[in-house]
């Protein structure tokens, strides 16, 4: 009985077990088909679902690249930024670095970059302090007091003081020194006034005076013990030349074989403490070549960043597609200067008929570049310049009847003849393309008139002594005239005559109105009572009319691709283009707005 009772009870609770794994076993079944297999059917869903969403964020993601890369144009810019080495081809040969020599264009360019002046010009032309932090003169115009920037350093890293200047102008007004700057400063007394002061004491009174004070700087602590008539030669002006200006000296390197074609490099690097601030240029190379062809191959192999000294563009290099061409027009005019003094051209009226008979416009059109016509002895918008006293325009007829009306008839050969004499002249050139081209001109126009011209073309070497002497009739030829209008050099009586420093009057033109008015219109600092005092010499000039007033040339400057900063409003000389090269740049990136 008792047996039979616990076999009952297990067998209860054995059912009971059983019962339980089978309710367990039924809800795992049911869990799993819950949870896990009814969901695996959602799956393929929450897959479309998700790989929705994925593609979305990609186009997104492509889509803002994409409006990142067409808007960037909007919020960054291509602008130039510091670096780069120029290369610069000059026509010449490299002979000093010393501004108080340098002439040719090689030397002018070294010398500019090396050296820095009291005064300079700026990327407007218009005179400002470099060294010089400004100027005063007194009521009399005679004495000029000149006050430099303070801490300034030569490129070796001694102090640059009022001794340097002073020792500069003197070394300039020794005659052993033989400088070209030396009939300039004939009878200026400089001295010191302090560190920083120099007073110049002028002879009289002179306006134009400032714009004499443009040349370089020398140290007088590497040059103090150099004879003045040694300096010429002295090793600082080719070795290792030390200066204040934008570029220090590096080194000079030759190639070549003979000097036809020889090729001298300058390597010069930024001065960091350039009074004017470091230039953005990591170098500067001023390559010399003395035949022209290979700065032409140099410039097309693009070898060069910039071309200086050719007249014209050669006709391979017109072609390049990042060619640049500058026409850097000068404060310069070129004239026709008759000989008033002898000759045929000694007749005023002749000279009237000569010049009414001449489109300068015309032949203005045929040079190939933009420029001014100069019709006066100033120019366009220069002090004192008056549209009212321009020579006569071109009038053909009225050409013809002066002549006329004066007895010189035409002949059978269409020359005209008076009293049995020609009227004929000889035109004077300088060997130049420019130059043959506008004599060419002028002499067709002049044969139209029925008169004989002559051109006489010379090499450069020989019409520079043919124009010191005055050996001509006339003469086609470029004078600088400069920012300030005074031109007595050019056209007072006694620059015309034997004992004058540089005989610059080429018409030998003397008209006692004029003389007075050159001297006054000097020597008064006023610009009002200098424009007042012009006016007679601009009266006499268009009364006796003793020059053919053409045209302002250009210095032609080509580069490879743009030069950022360069200088491209009127210049004085062709060393101009270098007024603002401290801010030169030639490289170009991204830079954001």
């Amino acid at each position: 009985m008792g047996f039979r009772l616990i076999r009952l009870r297990l067998r209860r609770k054995l059912r009971l077990s059983e019962q339980k794994a089978k309710n367990i076993s039924e809800n795992t079944e049911q869990g799993v088909e819950k949870y896990l297999f009814k969901r695996i059917g959602k799956l393929r869903q929450i897959k479309r679902f998700v790989f929705s969403w994925i593609i979305l964020i990609l186009i997104a993601i492509i889509a803002t690249i994409g409006q990142n890369s067409l808007l960037s144009g909007y919020y960054q810019t291509l602008r130039p930024v510091p670096g780069g080495i120029y290369n610069e081809g000059v026509i010449g040969t490299f002979t000093t670095a010393n501004p108080i020599y340098a002439v040719n264009n090689v030397d002018t360019t070294v010398s500019h970059l090396l050296f820095a002046s009291l005064f300079k010009y700026n990327s407007s032309n218009q005179l400002v302090g470099e060294l010089a932090s400004s100027y005063s003169v007194n009521s009399r115009g005679n004495v000029y007091t000149v006050h430099l920037k303070p801490n300034l350093r030569w490129q070796d890293g001694y102090p640059l003081t009022s001794k340097d200047v002073v020792y500069t102008y003197n070394l300039i007004e020794n005659p052993n020194a033989q400088s070209p700057l030396f009939n300039s400063w004939q009878n200026v007394k400089v001295k010191t006034d302090g560190p920083l002061t120099i007073t110049f004491t002028l002879p009289s009174a002179l306006a134009s005076f400032p714009y004499d004070m443009t040349n370089g700087i020398l140290p007088e602590h590497l040059l103090q013990n150099v004879p003045a008539d040694e300096m010429r030669s002295a090793p600082f002006n080719t070795t290792n030349p030390i200066g204040s200006g934008p570029f220090q000296w590096q080194t000079i390197s030759v190639s070549g074989n003979d000097p036809s074609n020889a090729e001298e490099q300058i390597t010069m690097i930024p001065f960091n403490r350039y009074v004017l601030g470091k230039p953005k240029l990591q170098a500067f190379i001023v390559h010399a070549y003395a035949n022209k062809s290979r700065l032409i191959n140099a410039f097309e192999a693009g070898q060069l960043n910039g071309a200086e000294g050719l007249n014209q563009i050669p006709p391979k290099i017109a072609k390049m597609p990042n060619l640049d061409v500058h026409n850097l027009i000068m404060t310069a005019g070129v004239y026709v200067f008759f000989k008033t003094s002898s000759g045929i051209l000694a007749n005023q009226t002749i000279r009237s008929a000569l010049i009414q008979a001449v489109n300068i416009p015309s032949i203005i059109s045929t040079l190939g570049y933009p420029t001014h016509q100069v019709n006066e002895p100033l120019l366009e918008g220069q002090l004192g310049y008056n549209p009212a006293f321009k020579e006569p325009s071109y009038n053909l007829t009225a050409a013809k009847n002066l002549l006329t009306q004066a007895g010189w008839i035409p002949g059978p050969n269409g020359i005209r003849i008076n009293k049995g004499q020609l009227l004929q002249f000889n035109l004077t050139i300088s060997n130049s393309s420019e130059y043959l081209k506008v004599a060419k001109q002028l002499r067709r126009y002049w044969a139209i008139l029925g008169a004989k011209v002559n051109l006489i073309i010379e090499d450069p070497s020989d019409f520079s002594n043919i124009l010191q002497n005055h050996i001509y009739e006339a003469v086609l030829y470029g004078i600088s005239i400069g920012v300030d209008p005074d031109v007595y050099v050019y056209w007072d009586g006694s620059q015309a005559q034997a004992n004058s420093i540089d005989q610059l009057n080429l018409s030998e033109w003397n008209n006692p109105n004029a003389n007075v008015s050159l001297e006054e219109g000097r020597t008064n600092l006023n610009p009002s009572i200098r424009v007042a005092k012009y006016r007679h010499l601009l009266e006499s000039w268009q009364h006796d009319l003793p020059a053919l007033g053409l045209y302002q040339p250009r210095s032609l400057y080509l580069t490879n691709g743009p030069v950022f900063g360069l200088n491209s409003s009127v210049i004085n000389s062709s060393s101009g283009r270098l007024n603002n090269v401290q801010n030169w740049e030639i490289n170009e990136a991204d830079v954001t707005n």
